[in-house]
């Protein structure tokens, strides 16, 4: 399946700084470390109702990431998911009166115009869960060789992960058993199905059902579960031990300790990702943004209301990406005055780019922005050092001095000169912020 369009991403002088990032599993921050290509898988959206400001912060957090490897000289292999086939997707659809491919594709769509208009670097690897029913299939058959996996005798034999099949099970999470249970129950898990070993075990393959899609395999015709079609398409593109496994916090548990368990109950190997990373829920007005109360704020509503988008970029970062944060028309108006004090301060600074405190001042923030970004993407500390630049560039004159910049695209950075240029460039390639 094709991704979006590749946005430019500018060159940014001066001396890239290595990048640490919280661990989930590890419960503190460390090193990435990768090699000359840095590997990333990020879940997807299940596509029946994109793209709300919850999702655009998850997806905004990777960027981040992955915006900070290239600046560090890596080539970085992106993964991404779509969850095409389940029941939220069916629920809606015959909710709506609408065929689910249908409905699915028309968000997958909406989908790829709204992370391509927030700039997003798409991934090289953009994969349905309809076209990865064969790679699930095989991991399933691995599964069930390998003893971590069994089939129900019963009407309708769905096959489960035994979650004793790996000896770390809940090391992702870190969550305690009552805690799991609940989680379970809550997101998509099935504890009161009868036949299973324990009422945590995951669904690997749900047995077909009328009126259900389904694809045919040794075991009986059928559909991956969740947690397997991200543990197929993962290790299928990236091996095990990748850099980075990422999504909203809300994915720690079940999904992201079970795709993690499946694959190392499959493959043999000790972890799946070297680092699992996950960013925090997103509130309206102080209330948790979801599809159950109708309290969502969609990204295509608010560029087509005329919004910047890298004015909802500067609303996201304005909070730490682990942490639980707020949306309101504040938050927006906050981030609309910033990027139009950022722009007249470039303008300002492209006029004095020929004295020796403008070129300082330049480099000075520079090396700011990617300090506080290489410290597990620390974007208010970031967004500080920007705003303390462009105080000074505008100190002592009129704050309506300067051209008041257009809405950012990709050449942004030309219409600046000097230490103007530099900072631009910088905000497009680090921030993904066009001035």
């Amino acid at each position: 399946m094709h991704s979006w369009p590749i946005p430019s991403v500018p060159t940014v002088p001066g001396d890239a700084v290595p990048l640490a990032l919280h661990d989930t599993a590890d419960g503190e921050p460390k090193p990435v470390t990768p090699g000359r290509v840095a590997t990333m898988y990020v879940c997807g959206i299940t596509p029946y109702d994109a793209t709300h400001l919850g999702h655009a912060a998850t997806y905004l957090t990777f960027d981040l990431i992955h915006r900070v490897l290239l600046d560090n000289g890596h080539e970085v292999h992106y993964v991404q998911n779509i969850t095409d086939v389940d029941d939220p997707l069916f629920e809606r659809a015959e909710r709506d009166g609408v065929d689910w491919r249908e409905l699915g594709q028309s968000q997958i769509d909406l989908f790829r115009s709204d992370m391509e208009n927030l700039s997003v670097i798409p991934p090289r690897d953009y994969v349905g869960a309809i076209e990865s029913v064969g790679e699930v299939v095989e991991m399933v058959g691995r599964l069930l060789e390998a003893g971590a996996a069994y089939q129900l005798d019963d009407e309708y034999p769905d096959i489960y992960f035994d979650r004793t099949a790996t000896a770390t099970f809940g090391y992702e999470s870190n969550y305690d058993e009552a805690t799991m249970a609940e989680l379970f129950a809550e997101r998509g898990g099935d504890p009161d199905r009868p036949g299973k070993r324990d009422p945590m075990d995951a669904l690997l393959w749900r047995a077909e059902r009328e009126g259900e899609p389904a694809w045919d395999a040794p075991f009986g015709r059928g559909r991956p579960g969740w947690h397997i079609e991200c543990s197929a398409i993962a290790v299928n593109r990236l091996g095990t031990g990748f850099d980075i496994q990422g999504g909203g916090s809300d994915l720690a548990f079940p999904h992201h300790e079970f795709s993690a368990a499946h694959a190392e109950a499959a493959t043999g190997c000790a972890r799946m990702a070297g680092h699992y990373v996950h960013s925090g829920m997103i509130a309206l007005d102080g209330v948790k943004m979801s599809k159950s109360l109708g309290n969502l704020v969609f990204v295509s509503k608010l560029v087509a209301a005329g919004t910047d988008p890298s004015a909802i970029r500067l609303g996201v970062f304005a909070g730490h990406y682990r942490s639980d944060r707020d949306w309101s028309d504040e938050v927006l108006a906050e981030a609309n005055e910033r990027l139009a004090r950022w722009r007249r301060a470039a303008f300002a600074a492209s006029a004095d780019s020929g004295a020796g405190a403008a070129q300082d001042a330049t480099v000075q923030v520079i090396a700011a922005i990617r300090e506080a970004l290489s410290d597990d993407l620390d974007t208010p500390r970031a967004l500080a050092a920007v705003d303390e630049w462009a105080d000074g560039v505008l100190e002592g004159r009129d704050d309506s001095d300067g051209r008041e910049g257009e809405s950012g695209d990709s050449g942004t950075a030309t219409r600046f000169s000097g230490a103007g240029a530099d900072v631009a460039a910088a905000l497009d390639a680090l921030l993904g912020v066009k001035l």
